[in-house]
């Protein structure tokens, strides 16, 4: 845990009952492999069922659907948790988080009862299928067609930056079903990666090569005429995928700040515990006037983000976090992230280049979380909306 003294408005007895297990399933479970999954490029898939079995997967999805009943506090939890423990492996945040709640917000009882409870359960890994090679946070531009035919679709075209891309079998799909439409002409689509359609014309790219986050599979995805079921649309008609995209964001988008949080707080904690025993000229570097300055600033900040954050928190609670203050929310606390670690970084010296180092680590998992969720830049355009 943190050292910081900070009790959420959100927080109760029974979140403080699933922090403590959590942290311990984590610490038992996952932290014993994070560096063969590093290597290896992703986790075993066992540890999805693993992850299952302990209520990690679809904590914010109702009982009869196989989730855990709660809402976006338990999966803050989840978040805060996984991130303290430095698991970035399993992408948790957009199967639980983003896709399962596609389907609980859109897809029909039959699509509900089918998937999340094997979501739920890690039989079925989500992923959704939303950036092209020449299409980022414009989702707009979407090439990807799928064309109806008789009893279902023909998906054609490339999607790549896939979390969950080499091991997800149920994908949501961002997909064109009218090219002249615009925004109007797109859907989503699920795609069950397993069926005998899908293996004869589906292909997985490479597992992506990154910087960071090396843990966590990251794939391209080819559709070549994949056939996808009439009865795999999501929502009641063509063309609402953009609507549907836009009500979902605020809460992928406070989820990167939830984990930019805790780690800030996270390599606050690793420094301020270094430098009271790191020596310089005689004196701990603690004892520098430079480093209480430095210390005091970044502290300020980290504890400025996680009110911010709290507050938007409970806003999504209660149905009012808007798409501009959650791009605030976004920006800030993944700039503030990048700008504290790599400032903590500096105080570990040579050592904190070193991978051995957990600041190391951090330093270059940090960078993706300015452009994944919409780029920062594109989070000012739509304050900017607003002024």
């Amino acid at each position: 845990m943190s050292n910081y003294e900070h009790t959420p408005p959100w927080m109760n007895e029974e979140l403080n009952i699933m922090r403590s297990h959590i942290a311990r399933f984590f610490e038992r479970e996952f932290v014993p492999h994070v560096k063969r999954w590093d290597e290896q490029g992703m986790v075993d898939r066992e540890a999805w069922l693993k992850a299952g079995e302990a209520g990690i997967l679809c904590a914010s999805i109702p009982v009869e659907y196989g989730g855990g009943g709660g809402d976006f506090r338990h999966e803050m939890v989840i978040e805060e948790e996984m991130a303290r423990a430095g698991v970035t492996g399993i992408g948790n945040s957009v199967h639980s988080g983003i896709v399962a709640h596609y389907v609980l917000n859109y897809g029909s009882e039959e699509q509900k009862q089918r998937w999340l409870p094997k979501m739920a359960s890690g039989e079925l890994v989500g992923a959704i299928a939303m950036t092209e090679p020449g299409t980022g946070s414009d989702l707009q531009a979407v090439s990807t067609t799928a064309i109806k035919s008789q009893g279902g679709y023909f998906i054609n075209g490339q999607k790549t930056f896939l979390t969950n891309g080499q091991l997800a079998n149920l994908i949501c799909v961002v997909v064109k079903t009218d090219a002249d439409a615009g925004s109007k002409g797109i859907s989503l689509l699920m795609l069950e990666t397993e069926s005998d359609a899908a293996k004869a014309s589906f292909k997985r790219g490479r597992n992506l090569e990154k910087i960071g986050l090396k843990a966590q599979d990251t794939s391209e995805a080819f559709f070549d005429n994949v056939f996808v079921p009439e009865g795999n649309l999501l929502g009641e008609s063509e063309g609402l995928g953009f609507v549907q995209l836009m009500e979902q964001l605020p809460q992928e988008r406070l989820i990167i700040a939830v984990s930019a949080c805790v780690a800030m707080e996270r390599a606050l904690d690793y420094t301020r515990e270094y430098v009271k025993e790191r020596k310089a000229f005689g004196k701990r570097i603690a004892d520098f006037q430079n480093t209480q300055f430095k210390l005091a600033e970044r502290l300020t900040e980290a504890k400025i983000a996680r009110v911010f954050v709290d507050d938007c928190a409970m806003k999504l609670l209660e149905g009012k976090l808007d798409a501009s203050t959650a791009a605030m929310a976004k920006w800030w606390t993944t700039q503030k992230q990048c700008e504290i670690v790599d400032e903590c970084l500096q105080f570990f010296g040579g050592y904190g280049y070193m991978m051995e180092y957990p600041i190391a680590k951090m330093y270059i998992d940090a960078r993706i979380q300015k452009i994944y969720g919409g780029s920062n830049e594109i989070m000012k355009l739509l304050i900017a909306r607003d002024l």
